[in-house]
């Protein structure tokens, strides 16, 4: 809950009437990130994705009508570093929450995230629901396994699971270790004249951007359905890194050519398969639309950025 997709998902729940019980790590104090603002408003219970115990607990007190399980490490090139506790945090944690439900409220509809990393080296871009993984990180691993948990118990238990596959989705909220934020941040920190220039690796990388808040729309719309299933939440649309750099700085005015500069030590190996998703069966059973273009959510963000920086 804080993070992003947290934040977004409890203002839309609020909206709707829900009474929101969020989970939060107790190493985490009394923080809730980016729901901060919600305080008030929200209800918490304590959990660590590494303590199955904890998770168990919170669901069987809890025996929430819905449970929405965003929760994972996030930050792709630290599962290089601890394959084994992202596995555990990914795919340990989701088959934990998804058996609590079995036992104590089997009831509970549940949205997992997944990723569209899974899909990794795949034959085909974009990528369809079916379309066969094949991951090559240890986050896209976890990821993959998690995916197939769901539809497992969903199968074999009858849970109302479903396993959103989602595309990168960013926002204002987002932390500056992606290079979505940071880019914004720089371009709005240069404009005025809090910077001269931003460091970033290679931005050939291929992305389907869309605004966190109408992924979570997409998970809410998920849980509504007469049957549980797996879809796909993305734009359908690529652009590369140097298209979201071109277009954050466009925005202030600048030209990013001249405050860009490249290095060696950021670069990632060149992607075989640009990832990029087909959200048509989320469109045809669910409705769902994203209400921000690539250049709407990038303008969100760049506003966003500037008036934090001014105050």
């Amino acid at each position: 809950m804080t993070g992003q997709d947290g934040s977004f998902l409890a203002e839309l729940l609020l909206e709707r009437g829900y009474e929101v019980i969020g989970m939060v790590r107790a190493s985490s104090g009394d923080g809730l990130g980016a729901s901060e603002h919600l305080r008030e408003r929200l209800r918490v219970v304590m959990g660590e994705l590494l303590e199955p115990d904890s998770l168990r607990a919170a669901v069987a007190d809890v025996q929430p009508d819905e449970l929405y399980h965003l929760a994972a490490p996030t930050f792709v090139p630290e599962s290089w570093l601890r394959p084994a506790s992202t596995l555990a945090a990914v795919a340990g944690a989701t088959i934990t929450l998804l058996e609590a439900v079995r036992d104590h409220c089997p009831q509970t509809r549940v949205f997992v995230a997944g990723s569209g990393a899974m899909f990794g080296a795949a034959p085909e871009s974009p990528q369809r629901e079916d379309t066969p993984c094949l991951p090559e990180t240890p986050y896209a691993s976890a990821k993959l396994v998690a995916h197939q948990l769901v539809g497992q118990l969903r199968a074999g238990d009858g849970l109302f699971a479903c396993s959103g596959i989602l595309y990168n989705h960013e926002s204002e909220r987002r932390p500056e270790t992606f290079v979505t934020r940071k880019v914004t941040r720089a371009a709005a920190a240069i404009k005025l004249g809090l910077a001269d220039d931003v460091v970033l690796g290679d931005v050939s990388a291929v992305r389907d951007w869309s605004f966190a808040g109408d992924v979570m729309l997409g998970a809410w719309l998920m849980l509504q359905q007469d049957e549980p299933a797996d879809y796909i939440l993305a734009s359908g649309v690529g652009h590369t890194v140097d298209e979201f750099v071109e277009r954050a700085f466009a925005e202030v005015g600048l030209a990013a050519r001249d405050h860009v500069r490249f290095g060696a030590g950021l670069a990632r190996p060149v992607e075989p398969t640009p990832r990029v998703g087909d959200p048509s069966l989320a469109r045809e059973r669910l409705g769902w639309r994203p209400t921000l273009s690539f250049e709407q959510l990038i303008e969100r963000m760049i506003e966003a950025d500037l008036r934090a920086l001014r105050s």
